[in-house]
């Protein structure tokens, strides 16, 4: 098996400790990969969340959910994609308008770290607000058409 990024990350191994993570969290934005860390996909976006961990650490958390481990989610949050991103707010999902017609997740590698800090920046900003849907600062509506 190759090395992956996502050992740098912290995994949630059930159900209940995602539940936890979402709902224990009251400052910070709760960034989850749903996937399985073997997915080419993934394995990027793994490698761009690892990057900035340590960057958006005061407002935000990073973790890892594998789907097969932990499957209580799949038809709940409709993971049908090999890889997606959802974000969480005070124990709400936080939607982000990309221009892509699916506002509820990132179901692509976003490898851009830039782009990746700005829009949980964004996310955090408007989530502060009480807003639980907010607009990307980047439009990948010609890119990741739904």
């Amino acid at each position: 098996r190759s090395q992956t990024m996502s050992f740098l990350l912290p995994h949630l191994r059930t159900g209940w400790a995602v539940d936890q993570a979402i709902l224990n969290e009251e400052d910070r934005v709760v960034v989850i990969r749903f996937g399985h860390d073997y997915c080419p996909v993934c394995m990027q976006m793994d490698e761009a969340l690892a990057k900035i961990a340590e960057k958006v650490k005061n407002f935000a958390v990073v973790y890892l959910v594998d789907i097969s481990e932990v499957p209580d989610f799949n038809t709940m949050y409709e993971l049908y994609d090999p890889c997606t991103v959802m974000t969480f707010f005070r124990n709400k999902h936080i939607m982000i308008d990309l221009g892509t017609g699916n506002n509820n997740k990132i179901n692509w590698a976003l490898t851009n770290t830039q782009e990746l800090i700005d829009l949980i920046e964004t996310v955090y900003r408007g989530a502060r607000k009480g807003r639980g849907l907010v607009v990307s600062p980047k439009d990948y509506s010609t890119k990741y058409r739904y």
